[in-house]
């Protein structure tokens, strides 16, 4: 946490203080050390090993199973003594201030937490018990959201301080944090339940079936990888065709995110059109090459074996299960909303709406992209192009949104295409991508 903002260290000298000063004022006369003992050596075992989840940069520490058991069977203020062993853990060691930041807010977790479930009422399970739902399950359940809840406030309280992190960024991610975090904290239940039968041994053996949860997760997480790396893989075959055109797909597909998350596309969707807008041009894989690196102007076949390119896209990315929805994107970002785009001739609301949505993405990144017969774009002409163009080419809607999500978030074009020395790169003078641009072919005039 070196360079952390004044604010950022003013928010973690007040959360430490807060918890130590809980800490120093709580009574542990009637503490079963023992059961703390067993239950911070559970604690450090699991967060020693984090669950990766299929959110950048994030984890979830198994050790809110030992946390939310600590809620059940020592109270508050046992809760928050042995959150505070985070500050010994195996992770972080060359970052003493993120160990103490996160023994102090496990540690507030951990008393928040554990006033709510006495508050509602909650007591340790017994054996025989038959009032469980209403002294155990209901007080448990207060207690996991508010435990979850305080954790996930306190991460964000420091990632904004710290810059790390946007509120956006934040409130897109905590949905699936949430799920994990909650998901994990369930095992206390289980710890606690099993306490009253088998003591000690509780926490081993609940240790198999945390690390099993955790080994299916990491399964999840590098399924997603490989999908991300296969993607990349089929992007990077595309952009070797033409040096002018690298990286485009990747900024096609941050700009139609941009897009989905301005006009509130569910999490599910939005990771759909991540991919759509990243494999949009797959199908030029099958558009020879000597079309694509043209110099001159094309003809009415070379034009149509353009037009083909989403087709032969859908065929070639259409037995990959995961992309769903996005493979209406790739197929028909090319229509238009007067009808006059292709390969369909699609218009209006009949356009899929990942379609329109890339579109817009497509054309903005082509615009402010430096090509062989013209300078890119600056971003101002770029916006009154797409301006011009909405109602015509482009679904209004998406063009604002667009356009307010580049008011907010900004727009990073590619630096100028340097070409190699060791390789031949012929120049073109048309861009199917390019609504500033007109596609000329032979014999047949101007298009755009």
């Amino acid at each position: 946490m070196r360079g952390l903002p004044l604010a950022a260290w003013a928010y973690v000298c007040g959360v430490v203080a807060l918890a130590a000063g809980l800490i120093a004022t709580s009574s542990f006369r009637e503490l079963d050390w023992s059961k703390l003992a067993v239950l911070a050596a559970l604690f450090l075992i699991c967060d020693s090993a984090p669950a990766l989840l299929n959110v950048e940069r994030a984890r979830v520490s198994l050790s809110f199973a030992a946390s939310l058991a600590s809620v059940v069977l020592l109270g508050p203020a046992g809760a928050a003594l042995l959150g505070l062993s985070a500050v010994v853990t195996g992770q972080r060691l060359f970052a003493p201030v993120k160990r103490l930041f996160n023994g102090a807010q496990f540690a507030l977790c951990g008393y928040a937490a554990g006033t709510v479930f006495e508050a509602l009422g909650g007591s340790p399970p017994r054996f025989g018990q038959a009032d469980w739902v209403e002294q155990v399950i209901v007080p448990f359940l207060g207690a996991l959201v508010t435990f979850v809840g305080v954790n996930l406030l306190l991460m964000a309280g420091i990632l904004l301080l710290s810059k790390q992190a946007a509120p956006r960024e934040l409130l897109r991610e905590s949905g699936q944090l949430s799920v994990g975090c909650l998901g994990y904290g369930m095992f206390g239940l289980l710890i606690a339940g099993l306490w009253q039968h088998v003591g000690t041994f509780a926490a081993v053996l609940v240790l198999l079936p945390l690390f099993i949860a955790r080994w299916a997760l990491e399964q999840t997480h590098a399924q997603q990888q490989a999908h991300a790396a296969t993607l990349a893989a089929l992007c990077q075959a595309v952009e070797t065709k033409d040096y002018y055109t690298r990286g485009h797909s990747e900024r096609v597909s941050r700009g139609s995110v941009m897009i989905a998350q301005e006009i509130g596309m569910r999490a599910d969707r939005v990771e759909a059109i991540r991919y759509a807008g990243m494999l949009h041009d797959v199908g030029k894989l099958g558009v020879p090459t000597k079309v694509l690196q043209k110099n001159g102007t094309l003809t009415e076949e070379e034009f149509a074996a353009i037009q083909l390119h989403p087709m032969r896209g859908l065929e070639i990315v259409r037995e990959i299960g995961f992309l769903d929805e996005a493979l209406a994107g790739i197929m028909h970002h090319h229509e238009k909303m007067n009808g006059t785009g292709y390969p369909m001739g699609l218009a209006g609301d009949e356009i899929p709406e990942f379609a329109r949505v890339i579109s817009v993405a497509d054309a903005f990144d082509s615009m402010t992209s430096t090509r062989s017969y013209r300078s890119a774009l600056s971003i101002e002409k770029a916006v009154g192009e797409l301006r011009k163009c909405a109602g015509d080419h482009f679904d209004p809607v998406m063009v604002d949104a667009f356009l307010r999500a580049l008011e907010r978030d900004g727009w990073d074009p590619p630096k100028p295409v340097v070409l190699p020395d060791d390789d031949v790169v012929e120049t073109t003078q048309q861009d199917h991508d390019d609504p500033s641009a007109p596609i000329r072919v032979a014999g047949d005039g101007a298009r755009r």
